[in-house]
């Protein structure tokens, strides 16, 4: 957050969507950025992320636009990319696909890195499975890639094979019935 501080909001129960604003810098420079408003049913509070505003361009006086407050964190865009889309879509791990999961993994807690990679081996084993009329064929390494990927560049994602790797040992694969 702003101030330095790590604070932990809990996720259910809330709305995300993202829009266009500006961030003032100083009296008469306002900077383009793209916000991230997360908002919760029960309380009347909500939280503000935004991409940088060095990286945005000067928003012309003249145009009106939501201003993110002096509370709104700036976080990395990468960062906010993977937040913004995961959000958006209700903050639910089973409607991402493996790469989705692995640029998820990348910027998790230790335990939710675990958790994820727990959710990108059980899709593994399921793509290998069968039961649809796009599964069956895969092999579960394949399927793992992304997070092998990513875990080159994340010790989070490392996590998260691990923790994929592990659940997928222990499970059985289960076999196509001719």
């Amino acid at each position: 957050m702003p101030d330095g501080r790590t604070r932990r909001h809990a996720l259910h129960g809330c709305t995300a969507y993202v829009g266009d604003g500006c961030v003032v810098e100083r009296i008469g420079l306002r900077r383009f950025v793209r916000m991230l408003v997360v908002t919760w049913e029960t309380t009347a509070t909500s939280v503000v992320l935004v991409t940088p505003p060095e990286l945005g361009a000067v928003a012309p006086n003249v145009i009106r636009m939501p201003e993110a407050g002096a509370d709104a964190a700036i976080i990395d865009p990468r960062v906010w990319d993977t937040l913004a889309s995961w959000l958006v879509v209700g903050g639910r791990l089973a409607a991402c696909s493996v790469h989705e999961l692995a640029r998820l993994a990348a910027i998790a807690t230790p335990a939710f890195a675990v958790l994820v990679g727990e959710v990108v081996a059980l899709r593994a084993i399921e793509l290998a499975s069968g039961g649809g009329p796009l599964r069956g064929g895969h092999d579960p390494d394949a399927s793992l890639a992304p997070l092998v990927d990513a875990a080159r560049a994340s010790p989070r994602a490392a996590e998260a094979l691990v923790a994929a790797l592990a659940l997928a040992a222990g499970l059985k694969r289960r076999r196509r019935r001719p």
